[in-house]
């Protein structure tokens, strides 16, 4: 039920045109401060994971670590790169 609570609310920002998506973009707009929320995907890579966390906490922004694979998170985001 929390998952379909959160895809339900990622479909509502991405439709609000807000959204950044990629891990470049977060990066950017994490370093500017531009960045209020931050999800990260489960199988994000260690260490990228850990740098995107590093820069959130700088920025005082919130890291919300999504249950689903970037495949998933990317459905629930209406961009369907790999299905």
């Amino acid at each position: 039920k929390q998952q379909d609570s959160m895809n339900s609310r990622l479909k509502l920002v991405m439709k609000s045109g807000k959204a950044m998506l990629g891990y470049k973009a977060s990066v950017k707009a994490l370093r500017k401060g531009k960045a209020k929320m931050v999800l990260v995907a489960s199988n994000c890579p260690h260490l990228r994971k850990s740098e995107v966390e590093y820069l959130a906490m700088l920025a005082k922004t919130q890291v919300h670590h999504y249950a689903g694979d970037n495949t998933a998170m990317g459905t629930a985001c209406g961009k369907f790169f790999n299905c």
